[in-house]
């Protein structure tokens, strides 16, 4: 959907389709139908924008047949649905029985993933609105952390490289920008804001910047405001920011909370965890940080990486961290220009969820009123819905209320 900054700048906002499984173009046109239209149609919006995941199979696909690509962007305007930005995090098998450390492969050292992001970007230039000039696509933060050494730096920055040259011609070829946006995320070599600084601050804005995961931010106990402060003072931008919660376990070693962290163990994604602190210190999965050589220390408070949907709480005790998510949309869009203009979603986790939604209709109302709850916030710190009818422009160009009532996490999205 459109809103509207009281600057004056286009904001977009949807979902991340990569809470969805398919893999291949047939099976993305029957998970729009299946989940996008029906969401669009319950939230009443004209236009929806979707932040597709597309595996590595079908960006080479599309990206090497230019009417393929038409095609999907025509299927998109018919449903009323449309595309600024892409996830390019998984390169596929993203929902696979178990998942777990392959997500972060291949990583930025690789060709493979060059070759994926590039194709993504000439897919991504094709299926842009007519009035939007840049599109965005996320990225995992160069790779998982274990047996990083300065010559696979070298080898991530060659490939980096060659990849902003692409993205120059892409842009010469076509008018359109895309940028590459990097998502720090706990456990990889970049996994807090400062480590972004540390890595990341000598790209080109113009081909670079960041995804700021405010569900991996609330992980690394990071606060919103200062996070955003480090960013802007090392010159690296934040090009779209995914809308997510994490759980929160304020006493990790009172044992009903115990359990019901629990309960949230299961096979396919990791969950790491981290306890606070200066730097925060945990595990990479939830088992390991309740029991065994490594628990974690139970004398502050938990977080876990486990996406929950941002409009409802887990079974307490455990809560969610969604004062830190209010935070952070308040720094990035209740200032005078907003500080990203790409906004999306990303339970990715309501399939794995301990009491997940039955059916596709469930699913699909889950997902609506997440966008729901993110819409009321938005309109809330100042941003308007464009006039009917009237689609609002993108400043780039071609070429170039009260919040929901927080409640209980439930199946199928429903409330109590």
């Amino acid at each position: 959907m459109r809103l509207r900054h009281p600057g004056g700048e286009l904001v977009h906002l949807g979902y991340c389709t990569n809470v969805h499984p398919a893999e291949d173009l047939d099976g993305i046109l029957a998970q729009l139908d299946t989940y996008a239209l029906p969401v669009r149609e319950r939230l009443d919006e004209p236009v929806l924008n979707i932040g597709l995941w597309l595996a590595h199979q079908v960006a080479a696909a599309l990206a090497a047949d230019a009417g393929l690509t038409l095609r999907l962007r025509d299927e998109l305007t018919a449903r009323g649905l449309e595309v600024v930005t892409l996830n390019g995090f998984p390169y596929g098998g993203f929902h696979r029985p178990v998942v777990k450390h392959a997500v972060y492969r291949p990583d930025w050292t690789s060709p493979e993933r060059r070759r994926y992001t590039a194709n993504l970007a000439h897919v991504l230039a094709g299926l842009l609105p007519d009035d939007v000039g840049e599109g965005t696509i996320s990225t995992l933060p160069l790779g998982w952390r274990a047996h990083w050494q300065p010559h696979h730096l070298e080898l991530a920055g060659r490939q980096i490289g060659r990849l902003g040259e692409e993205l120059a011609r892409l842009h010469q070829l076509t008018g359109r920008t895309v940028r590459v946006a990097f998502e720090p995320e706990p456990g990889c070599l970049v996994e807090t804001t400062g480590d972004a600084v540390r890595y990341l601050s000598d790209l080109d804005p113009h081909h670079f910047g960041l995804c700021l995961d405010i569900c991996h931010l609330a992980v690394a106990f990071e606060t919103p405001k200062e996070a955003l402060d480090r960013l802007a003072g090392a010159g690296i931008p934040v090009v779209k920011a995914q809308i997510s919660c994490a759980l929160h376990a304020e006493d990790p070693a009172d044992p009903a909370t115990r359990a019901a962290l629990a309960a949230f163990a299961e096979p396919r994604f990791l969950h790491q965890t981290r306890g606070e602190g200066r730097p925060a210190r945990g595990t990479d999965d939830v088992p390991e940080a309740l029991t065994g050589p490594a628990a974690l220390a139970t004398g502050s408070p938990w977080r876990t990486h486990f996406h929950i949907p941002v409009h409802a709480d887990p079974v307490p005790p455990l809560t969610s961290t969604r004062p830190v998510l209010r935070s952070a949309l308040a720094a990035l869009l209740h200032t005078e220009h907003p500080v990203t203009r790409h906004l999306e979603t990303e339970t990715y986790t309501w399939s794995v969820l301990p009491e997940p939604p039955h059916d596709s209709a469930g699913l699909a109302a889950g997902i609506a009123a997440e966008l729901e709850w993110t819409r009321r916030e938005l309109l809330d710190l100042g941003l308007s819905r464009p006039v009917a009818g009237r689609p609002a422009p993108d400043p780039s160009g071609p070429g170039t209320g009260q919040p929901d009532r927080e409640h209980e996490l439930r199946p199928n999205g429903s409330t109590p």
